[in-house]
């Protein structure tokens, strides 16, 4: 992490920060609250929760963020149908979906569990099945209405992202997928720092084709390879839109610049695939409902395997090209 992640909101002008030598011992320290907790060293040791994490996720195999920079580019819906269909192209492997978007947990309502309950036993929070193979855990189920604000600082998102890494009872996964907030804030440093112990997959970045899209989704690409997060690929949503009755198509959001496709190509990174525009996906996610059983006609289906079968592909390249003590 650079060293404005160490820096506290109400710093001093010239905070050295807190991983520095100088921290509590300068003359820009006087009369910062935190002076007394930078001076001791006890700021320089290691997180504790990165061990706890570590230990934690021990038995996932493969641990996915889907980013974007991007607000509404299809995130929470990527997100969840790349869990079904992972889950349902092989019932032994074991997909888990974590929901951190702290203030907008869409997954309980998009995967059909709203109002489902998490149970704590022995071994941590129990997340919720939605089948055999596919469970989740969001503060969704933790609020008391769907449409509760949560209206928390930096410091208690990051407590709340390290429970649910270090706390749920998630068994042996073959995947785990994260599901982000827009931007790259509190909840992507903390999930990124929690992981590093634990070693990160990779990231999924989302975009849509507008150029407007683009621009946000460049500085997510900037923001992974800041803080050392492999990334997978690029993947390009809602590329044309599939009339559902007469099947022509059309371009809702043209491509000026090329669209995702070409980002990926100037950036050397690899372009996963385009989803279609399908308003019926849209009402099966708002319905809660499993839109590879409800469509399997749709042309987003399609796509869908295809760039399903292509993140698959490339994790288990990555397990063969890295040593296994590399993480």
């Amino acid at each position: 992490m650079s060293n404005m992640a160490d820096v506290p909101n109400d710093a001093p002008e010239h905070c050295p920060g807190t991983q520095s030598e100088d921290a509590g011992k300068v003359s820009a320290c006087a009369g910062c609250p935190n002076q007394n907790i930078c001076a001791s060293g006890a700021t320089k040791q290691p997180d504790p929760g990165i061990a706890l994490v570590k230990e934690k996720l021990s038995a996932v195999k493969n641990k996915i963020l889907v980013l974007s920079g991007k607000g509404g580019v299809g995130k929470s819906t990527m997100t969840s149908l790349i869990s079904r269909a992972l889950a349902a192209d092989n019932a032994d492997r074991n997909v888990a979906v974590l929901d951190i978007d702290i203030c907008g947990p869409s997954q309980p309502r998009v995967l059909g569990v709203l109002g489902e309950q998490v149970h704590q036993s022995a071994s941590g929070w129990s997340p919720v099945y939605i089948e055999d193979n596919l469970s989740l855990m969001s503060i969704g189920f933790l609020l008391g209405s769907p449409s509760d604000a949560v209206i928390w600082r930096g410091p208690k998102k990051n407590g709340m992202i390290r429970q649910f890494l270090s706390e749920v009872d998630w068994g042996n996964l073959d995947y785990l997928i994260l599901d982000t907030p827009p931007g790259t804030s509190d909840e992507h440093l903390s999930a990124a720092s929690y992981l590093q112990g634990a070693g990160i997959t990779g990231a999924i970045i989302v975009t849509t084709p507008q150029e407007v899209a683009l621009l946000d989704v460049r500085k997510e690409i900037d923001f992974c390879k800041k803080v050392n997060i492999p990334i997978l690929g690029v993947l390009e949503n809602m590329s044309i839109f599939v009339c559902p009755k007469c099947k022509n198509s059309a371009e809702i959001f043209p491509a000026s610049t090329g669209g995702g496709k070409k980002m990926a190509q100037d950036l050397n990174i690899e372009f996963l695939g385009s989803m279609p525009l399908d308003p019926l996906l849209a009402r099966c996610c708002d319905e809660g409902k499993n839109f590879l059983t409800e469509l399997p006609d749709s042309p987003a289906i399609t796509a869908l395997q295809t760039i399903m079968k292509r993140i698959v592909q490339k994790c288990e390249e990555d397990k063969e090209n890295i040593p296994i003590d590399a993480h």
